[in-house]
C-alpha cells in the first residue's frame, strides 16, 4: 500500500470489498454484547423518567418547572437551542464536504446523519411543551382556515418552525436516500424471513446497476446543494429569536454567524464523542481512524476559534457601544449570581479547545473523547449563560429575580438524552453505521483495495 507521508490513511489495513461489507454488517447482524445492553437499560431508563416527566408537565402545566414572570425562558429554551446546535454537525459533514469531494467524511456521515435526525426531534420536543397548551400548536401553521387569524410573519418563532420542520425533512430524506444501497445490501446478506421482506420493502427495489447509481448520485448532490443552505439558515433564524429583541445581552447582529460556528462546534463534539463510542464497542479502528478524528479536530479548531472571538467581540462592542445596560450586563455575567456558569462556558469553550493545536493531543483518542464531552458541557453552559443571565436581571432592578431548575426540568432534559441515546442504539442494531459504498469508493479510488478476494 502506498500512503502520503504527510497523510494517515482513511483506511487501515488491505481491504477487500467482501470483507469490508463483512466488518461493518457482521456487528449489525450478530447478537449485541454486553455493553450494549447496558447501554440502551440506561438509556432507556432516562427516556421513561423523561416520558413521565412530560405526561407530570402537560397534567399540571409549566408552573411545575422553576420558571416565574422575569426568567420566562429557562431549561426549555437552553435545551431546545443546545439540541438544536448539536442537530448541526450532521448535515454540514454529509451535505457541505460531499459538495466538497472530502473523503474523510466517508466512515463517519452515517452516523453524523442519524445523530442529526434524533438531536432536532429531541428539540422540538421543548418549544412544544413550552408553549403551555400543545395541542393548540396547529394555531402556528399558516393554512388557510376560518377563524380569520393567521400567524405573524414578522416574529423569528414563526421561522422557527418553517426553518426547523425544513431542515429535519430534508435531513431525514439525505440520510434516508444515502442509506439505500447499503440497505440493498443487507437484504441480499439476509437468506430468507421477516426482516429480508422488510429490508427488501427498504432498499425500494436497489439492484445496483449503473443506471441506479448514476440516479443515486444525481440526487445525493441534489439535497446535498439543498441542505447546504439550511446549515447557515437554521440556526441564524434561532439567533433571531434572541437577536429581535432589546434586552441587554441578546440585542446583537453578532448572533447569526455566532450561533451557526457554535452549533458546528458542539455539533462535531457529539460526532466524536458518539464515533469513538462506536469504533470501540463495534471494533471498527480500521474504519474510523486517527485520520478521521484528527480532521474532526481541526475543524473544532476552527469552529471554537470563531467563538472564542465573537466571545472577545461581545465583550468590547458592550464596552464600546456606552449602554450602561450592556455594560452592566457582561459584569453581571461574570461577577453576578451565575458567575460560576460563565467560567465554566469560558473555560470549555474558548480555553480547552486551543489544546488541539498541539498534534500528539489532536491524535490522541482518549484526550478527544474527553474534551469532546468538555465542549458540549461548555456549550450547554453558553446557552444557559445567554439565556437566563440576560433575563433574571433586565431594566427595573424591582423585577429581578433569581432561577432555579426543578426536577421536572432535569428530568425532560434527561429524558430527551436517552432518547437520543437509545434512538441511536436501536439504529445501530438496524442499519449500517458507516456507509459501505461510500468507503469501498475510497479503497477503490486510493488504491488501496487487494487484488485478491477472502
Amino acid at each position: 500500500m502506498i500512503q502520503s507521508p504527510l497523510r494517515a490513511p482513511l483506511i487501515k489495513g488491505k481491504k477487500t470489498y467482501q470483507s469490508i461489507t463483512s466488518d461493518i454488517l457482521d456487528p449489525m447482524m450478530s447478537k449485541p454484547g454486553s455493553l450494549w445492553y447496558i447501554g440502551i437499560f440506561i438509556s432507556g431508563s432516562a427516556l421513561l423518567f423523561g416520558a413521565f416527566m412530560i405526561f407530570w408537565t402537560i397534567w399540571h402545566g409549566i408552573g411545575t418547572w422553576g420558571l416565574n414572570r422575569t426568567v420566562g425562558w429557562g431549561w426549555g429554551i437552553t435545551n431546545f437551542v443546545w439540541w438544536i446546535g448539536i442537530g448541526h454537525a450532521g448535515t454540514f459533514i454529509s451535505a457541505i464536504l460531499l459538495l466538497f469531494r472530502q473523503k474523510w467524511r466517508t466512515s463517519i456521515n452515517r452516523s453524523a446523519e442519524a445523530m442529526t435526525i434524533f438531536a432536532v426531534m429531541c428539540a422540538m420536543l421543548f418549544p412544544i411543551i413550552h408553549m403551555g397548551r400543545p395541542l393548540l400548536g396547529f394555531y402556528i401553521f399558516p393554512y388557510p382556515n376560518t377563524r380569520g387569524m393567521w400567524v405573524n410573519f414578522n416574529s423569528p418563532l414563526v421561522w422557527d418552525v418553517f426553518a426547523i420542520s425544513t431542515y429535519f425533512t430534508v435531513s431525514l430524506v439525505f440520510w434516508y436516500v444515502g442509506m439505500i444501497p447499503d440497505i440493498g445490501t443487507v437484504r441480499d446478506k439476509i437468506k430468507a424471513g421477516w426482516k429480508k421482506t422488510v429490508y427488501k420493502v427498504l432498499s425500494f427495489g436497489w439492484k445496483g446497476s449503473a443506471r441506479h447509481w448514476h440516479r443515486h448520485e444525481v440526487l445525493s448532490l441534489m439535497l446535498a446543494a439543498l441542505a447546504a443552505p439550511l446549515v447557515l439558515s437554521v440556526h441564524s433564524i434561532v439567533s433571531m429569536d434572541f437577536a429581535t429583541s432589546v434586552i441587554p445581552g441578546w440585542h446583537t447582529t453578532i448572533f447569526p454567524p455566532y450561533f451557526v460556528s457554535g452549533a458546528i462546534f458542539s455539533g462535531f463534539a457529539m460526532v466524536l464523542t458518539l464515533m469513538i463510542i462506536t469504533r470501540k464497542a463495534l471494533n471498527l479502528q480500521d474504519y474510523i481512524t486517527v485520520g478521521h478524528v484528527e480532521s474532526m479536530n481541526k475543524i473544532i479548531i476552527a469552529t471554537g476559534s470563531i467563538v472564542g472571538l465573537a466571545y472577545i467581540t461581545e465583550m468590547f462592542m458592550s464596552w464600546y457601544s456606552g449602554v450602561e445596560y450592556e455594560h452592566y450586563m457582561l459584569i453581571n455575567r461574570a461577577t453576578g449570581p451565575y458567575w460560576w456558569a460563565y467560567w465554566i462556558m469560558m473555560t470549555c469553550n474558548l480555553i480547552s479547545p486551543q489544546l488541539l493545536w498541539i498534534k500528539k493531543l489532536r491524535t490522541n483518542i482518549v484526550f478527544t473523547f474527553c474534551l469532546s464531552i468538555v465542549i458540549n458541557i461548555g456549550m450547554w453552559f453558553e446557552r444557559f449563560v445567554i439565556v437566563v443571565t440576560s433575563l433574571h436581571r433586565d431594566y427595573l432592578t424591582s423585577s429581578w429575580a433569581m432561577y432555579k431548575p426543578t426536577i421536572v426540568e432535569v428530568g425532560l432534559f434527561l429524558g430527551t438524552l436517552g432518547f437520543f441515546f437509545t434512538a441511536f442504539f436501536i439504529f445501530i442494531r438496524v442499519f449500517p453505521v458507516i456507509a459501505i459504498a461510500e468507503v469501498k469508493s475510497v479503497v477503490k479510488s486510493s488504491g488501496e483495495k487487494e487484488t485478491k478476494k477472502d
